[in-house]
């Protein structure tokens, strides 16, 4: 049984996780803001809001998951200078106050590792994505220097989802029409599901993924991959 900590875990791709997570026999840390509707032996919730708050102390740890995000889609001419700090603050500047928070713990940990999100947009030039693919390019680094950095000891790895069935691209999914225009814009014909994402993320905070560390990998439903 491994504890792992997972940051924003009480809804889309994180509360799908922390489900897969205690299912899977793990403990499960929770920190949050949103308080969870799940409960379970296993499972200890943390009301925090990761960019103004103290991290809260945890004895110890296995895995570390950060999947706070934005999707901030606007022209470059209305983007503010302050819309590209908070995307940064939340992608970015979070993830690295919860590794630098749990990094001790973590290297004491049973064959530990890091998990952070990106998105195929920093692949994929994507209008009106400037803010979130300029912080998402800088998680992809963070994820290949902490690889470095911490191999042997700790394994770093990112998702880079596409759209996924979530309240925050709820925006780009509201009605069917645009359901269907997203399923028709990738190969795949069709987009992600929460569970599809957190069903790599136990992989990949798994043993059996002990030989991959500082790698992006790519859920596009063929977005990126492909030219059809």
């Amino acid at each position: 049984m491994k504890t792992i900590i997972v940051i924003g875990g009480s809804k889309g791709i994180g509360n799908a996780i922390v489900s897969s997570l205690l299912s899977s026999n793990n403990k499960v840390v929770n920190i949050s803001r949103t308080s969870p509707e799940q409960s379970h032996e296993n499972f200890t919730h943390y009301n925090c809001d990761v960019l103004h708050d103290e991290l809260p102390d945890i004895g110890v740890a296995d895995g570390l998951v950060y999947c706070p995000g934005s999707i901030n889609l606007k022209p470059i001419s209305r983007l503010s200078i302050d819309d590209f700090k908070s995307d940064f603050e939340i992608n970015v500047l979070g993830a690295v106050k919860a590794v630098q928070k749990y990094l001790a713990i973590l290297k004491n940990g049973n064959k530990p590792s890091i998990l952070l999100f990106s998105t195929v947009a920093s692949k994929l030039g994507m209008p009106f994505h400037a803010s979130v693919a300029a912080s998402k390019s800088a998680v992809e680094g963070l994820t290949k220097s902490l690889g470095a950095e911490l191999a042997p000891t700790i394994r770093v790895n990112a998702i880079a989802p596409t759209v996924t069935n979530t309240d925050l691209a709820s925006k780009l999914l509201r009605n069917e029409r645009m359901i269907e225009n997203m399923n028709e814009r990738h190969p795949l014909k069709k987009y992600l599901e929460p569970q599809e994402v957190a069903d790599m993320a136990i992989f990949l905070l798994s043993d059996k993924a002990a030989s991959l560390s500082g790698q992006i990998f790519e859920m596009d439903c063929g977005i990126v991959s492909f030219k059809l």
